[in-house]
């Protein structure tokens, strides 16, 4: 009997303390970060696809998006 007692406490306990911790205040939604800023797009002087100036591989003027293509427009 005494564990059915203990049992109803603690259920009752847990109730109270749950709904105090809902009824306060909402949390805050979160605030987006900053969007990182523009980057410059170059094409790849092989394919054409545009990719972030970065991300490029340079040879003097020329952009390529991948080594390959670098290769292959050296010859």
């Amino acid at each position: 009997m005494k564990y059915l007692v203990l049992l109803v406490v603690l259920v009752v306990g847990y109730a109270w303390w749950r709904n105090q911790r809902m009824s306060g205040t909402p949390p805050s939604p979160a605030r987006p970060g900053q969007p990182p800023a523009p980057q410059d797009m170059v094409a790849c002087a092989h394919c054409g696809v545009h990719l972030p100036r970065t991300e490029a591989l340079t040879s003097g003027q020329r952009s390529y998006c991948c080594a390959e293509h670098q290769r292959q427009d050296a010859h």
